[in-house]
């Protein structure tokens, strides 16, 4: 447990860029008002005739205890409901399978067995583990869900970018073309019965950027889960995006998670009561650059290799962790509309779309969360589309990720 740190209390929010402590907010939407005719100009004045719903109650965080490390370029944390210490332990051993996974996912480790499949996968078949293998079985399924706009095979795109914002500077048309050329998942050659991997394109490079720490985290709480000295109630982060929840905290149904503003990163739109789901959210507020007059955020449409532009963030809940990584990713890049078409397309999936406002306020609109699990602030935002999704859709397909 040497490189794990404890520490006794956690605030916990949840924006891609970062976590917020929590707050008591003085106004908040989501409540409702029914009234009753006015007895008297007195009873007006003084709402005595008026039958008011008061807005409930946010929840907020409680103490906590919280387990933290650091891999894949940022924190991983256990945060658990004080109680007992035999807690720490499990969770410990949760944090090293995080460890564990970086060794053969990252693409930063030359030996990794991710960076083997990089180098040779073009000149044939590469012989992968076996989790190794359903997490990219898991990508190229949500890669055709998503219309192709969440894609592991696209870091020929973000090697790309990442040059030229170091250089200052945009890509040539020719450039663009030819990292898209060596970019798609529909090139990926996966044979389940022997387990191996082959590209079908020259140049292709996986990247899990957009999945590989949700991931770690749906490892990390199954074996939490799995353990029968595990902590009955927790949370988990990595990389202040991706959140998974079990269980309750300080009295509420779920443990509260702050979504961020995007524009004022100091600030919370509102809090989800988190229980027994994943959250991730995707948004270029942070990460950017800038050339000449004009800024350019660092998630990238792979179907054109280039910046994507019009969403402010994207939340999505889901079973899976590594499922609301990919898709909150997806649905950045597809935009509200055909978010709320492709949402109906994967089970379990629930949204939370920010486009950038015209005003102060921003308008999110809400796919599949119960408008009783959200609580928003009123000075920050305008209204709360809430709408419901259809199981009927057409198009809608049920799948299972690798567990």
């Amino acid at each position: 447990m040497s490189r794990h740190e404890t520490k006794g209390t956690f605030f916990l929010g949840a924006q891609k860029q970062t976590l917020l402590p929590f707050e008591p907010a003085s106004r908040w939407v989501g409540w409702s008002m029914n009234s009753e005719p006015v007895k008297s100009r007195r009873d007006f004045l003084t709402h005595r005739s008026a039958n008011v719903t008061d807005p409930p109650t946010v929840p907020v965080a409680g103490n906590t205890v919280r387990l933290a490390t650091r891999a894949m370029a940022c924190e991983f944390s256990v945060v658990m409901n004080p109680g007992s210490h035999s807690d720490v332990p499990v969770a410990s051993d949760a944090l090293e399978i995080v460890h564990n996974i970086e060794t053969w996912l990252s693409i930063y480790r030359v030996d990794s067995e991710l960076s083997q499949i990089n180098r040779v996968a073009g000149e044939g078949p590469v012989p992968v583990r076996r989790e190794l293998f359903e997490l990219l079985r898991t990508s190229v399924r949500l890669h055709s869900l998503t219309d192709g706009a969440f894609d592991i095979a696209m870091g020929r795109q973000i090697q790309l970018w990442r040059s030229c914002r170091a250089e200052n500077r945009l890509p040539t048309d020719s450039e663009v073309e030819a990292a898209l050329a060596a970019s798609g998942s529909q090139h990926l050659r996966l044979d389940a019965d022997n387990q191996t991997v082959e590209f079908a394109r020259a140049g292709l490079r996986l990247d899990p950027g957009a999945i590989g720490k949700g991931y770690a985290l749906d490892e990390a709480v199954h074996w939490l889960t799995s353990s029968s000295k595990g902590p009955a109630s927790c949370l988990l982060h990595g990389g202040h995006s991706s959140v998974v929840a079990r269980g309750q905290h300080n009295g509420v149904d779920g443990w509260p998670v702050g979504i961020g503003n995007p524009l004022f990163t100091q600030k919370r739109l509102g809090t989800v009561l988190l229980k027994n789901q994943a959250l991730s959210t995707s948004g270029s507020n942070i990460q950017f650059f800038r050339v000449g007059e004009k800024r350019y955020g660092h998630i990238l449409d792979p179907r054109t290799a280039r910046p994507v532009e019009g969403m402010l963030s994207v939340t999505v809940l889901a079973d899976s962790a590594a499922v609301a990584d990919a898709v909150s990713t997806a649905f950045f890049v597809l935009g509200v509309e055909n978010a709320r078409k492709y949402c109906d397309n994967l089970e379990n999936v629930a949204v939370i779309l920010i486009p950038f406002p015209t005003g102060k306020k921003v308008t999110p609109t809400v796919i599949g969360v119960p408008s009783s699990r959200i609580f928003w602030d009123e000075q920050q935002v305008v209204m709360a589309w809430f709408v419901p999704q259809d199981k009927n859709y057409p198009g809608r397909r049920k799948w299972t990720p690798w567990r």
